[in-house]
């Protein structure tokens, strides 16, 4: 008879409980479930439930991250290449987000699972601020895309708002009337937003206001392990380049690091929580639901020079020595060569960081002949 380890067996009990919620709220919805059901469904104790899950509404959450990453990219192979032009690239999104929709005779509770709804479960105005600063990194993820398929229209992401409104929206109905819309005519509307002129630039008002980072020269000592949540692989935080520390309410900021990085930098942006049972995995879900449609249309190799990392421990966070970081907090190091060479905290920390040195790299590489000799 084999023994399950304590760890190998709390992994089994949270996978039985996933699957018995799962089918509760495949069956009855959100509002309507019981935990007293699901605890029955998966022949455990309601205490049971709750030591893995604090809440209701914590289980419901899991239950669509697992929906979500255990799909993956929908069974089809990431993308070889680039999609073509950004209205290709639009188009083919779509495509990928409009088979969660359900059908019109579709059961509404095991419907709205599908579309990963969250109508009843993230309503608190909180939950609203979250999301709100979710569908910014949301964006930002996908204007990268956008980006790399036409370099010289610069700024992609208020195009890239734009269709993810478009796509949003579509859920909606789905939700409150199903059968709604040709899902063709969608797709081809998001092909033609890359038609408009949007004049997009990147011209944060506060950033001239941003006090620059301090020097130094602390040795960087990176967990290992954190996981890449748009490639899966692992993040590896000892890489040259920026570190951002972002609360759950502050995932605007992630653009400010990735416009001031200079050529060959990682960023890495690590999102932080005081609730990474709700809110973490709220962010997570959004991320993982995104990425898994983005790795159906553009290559792996478009995320190169950014990685994304759910901190649910705080480990990267308590790395950078920041203590009771929460949705609120916004820091940020520059690392190189081992070293963190330069740090920042407050607004605009990912920015002030991003550009440290700037002045003095451009200097040396000038006195060189273009060469940086570090």
């Amino acid at each position: 008879m084999v023994r399950l380890t304590r760890v190998q067996q709390q992994a089994r009990t949270r996978a039985t409980v996933l699957a018995a919620a799962r089918a509760e709220f495949t069956e009855h919805g959100y509002a309507p479930a019981k935990v007293d059901r699901i605890a029955e469904r998966a022949e455990l104790t309601r205490g049971a439930v709750y030591s893995n899950f604090p809440s209701k509404r914590a289980l419901y959450l899991s239950v669509l991250v697992d929906l979500v990453e255990s799909e993956g990219p929908g069974g089809a192979p990431a993308a070889p290449g680039p999609p073509g032009t950004a209205g290709a690239a639009l188009g083919a999104l779509a495509r990928a987000w409009l088979e969660r929709i359900p059908l019109a005779d579709d059961p509404a509770a095991g419907g709205r699972l599908r579309l990963r709804s969250l109508s009843g479960a993230a309503d608190r105005d909180s939950d609203r601020a979250v999301l709100a600063q979710a569908a910014h990194l949301e964006a930002l993820l996908l204007a990268i895309g956008l980006e790399s398929c036409e370099p010289r229209a610069g700024r992609r992401v208020r195009l890239a708002e734009i269709a993810l409104t478009l796509l949003g929206g579509c859920g909606a109905l789905a939700e409150s009337a199903p059968g709604f819309g040709d899902p063709f005519d969608r797709i081809r509307a998001c092909e033609h937003l890359a038609d408009l002129d949007l004049a997009d630039t990147w011209a944060p008002a506060h950033l001239p206001y941003v006090p620059p980072a301090a020097p130094a020269r602390d040795p960087w000592s990176p967990p290992a392990g954190p996981a890449d949540a748009i490639g899966g692989a692992p993040a590896d935080l000892g890489a040259d380049g920026v570190v951002a520390v972002l609360g759950a309410r502050r995932l605007a900021a992630a653009e400010e690091a990735v416009r001031a990085a200079r050529p060959g930098d990682r960023v890495t942006v690590a999102v932080v929580t005081g609730d990474p049972a709700e809110t973490g995995a709220l962010v997570r879900l959004r991320v993982a639901d995104l990425v898994a449609c983005l790795r159906r249309v553009f290559p792996a190799r478009t995320w190169d020079g950014l990685r994304l990392v759910i901190d649910d421990t705080g480990a990267v966070a308590e790395a950078l020595g920041l203590s009771g970081a929460d949705d609120e907090t916004e820091a940020a190091v520059r690392v190189g060569r081992g070293r963190i060479t330069a740090r920042s905290q407050g607004r605009g920390a990912a920015h002030a960081a991003a550009t440290a040195g700037a002045a003095d790299t451009a200097e040396r590489t000038a006195s060189s002949g273009g060469d940086d000799p570090r």
